[in-house]
């Protein structure tokens, strides 16, 4: 998948995938980079269409991005190849808060040629709020006809 480099902002030098709708454009857009140490970290920060009546950012965002989280902290592993989740865990540990800067790590535990094991953590303001673990399995996109 193509990653876009942000050069304004308080993402410039991160990267977000743009042609993923969803993710970018309705619940995003998060962010992708690779740390001084060479594993990714993905990130967002809170606002308030990512907020629930409670005041805390809502456990579905916390999902989406999660799950956006396998393919980053992936990024390296994957070959920039296309995946689909196959399955997905995760456990609430706290609420984060607008403004919050929310970020995943985390790390790849295995898998092979068809399938990768994911794990990570989210923090909001480097508290932890959720862990999570997926299955990434790997496809071909469908070749193009003219």
């Amino acid at each position: 998948m193509e990653a876009k480099l942000i050069t304004e902002g308080e993402f410039a030098g991160w990267s977000t995938w743009p042609n993923e709708p969803f993710e970018h454009d309705t619940a995003g857009p998060f962010y992708l980079k690779e740390d001084s140490d060479g594993k990714m970290i993905a990130a967002f920060r809170a606002q308030r269409k990512h907020m629930n009546a409670g005041g805390v950012v809502h456990g579905g965002a916390l999902m989406t991005f999660a799950d956006f989280a396998l393919f980053a902290l992936a990024h390296n592993s994957e070959n920039d190849g296309y995946g689909v989740t196959v399955a997905f865990t995760s456990e609430f540990l706290s609420g984060a808060l607008e403004g919050e800067l929310i970020e995943a790590r985390g790390e790849v535990m295995g898998g092979g040629r068809s399938i990768t094991f994911v794990r990570g953590v989210i923090t909001g303001d480097g508290r932890p709020v959720l862990n999570f673990s997926g299955t990434i399995k790997k496809r071909h996109k469908p070749a193009t006809t003219s």
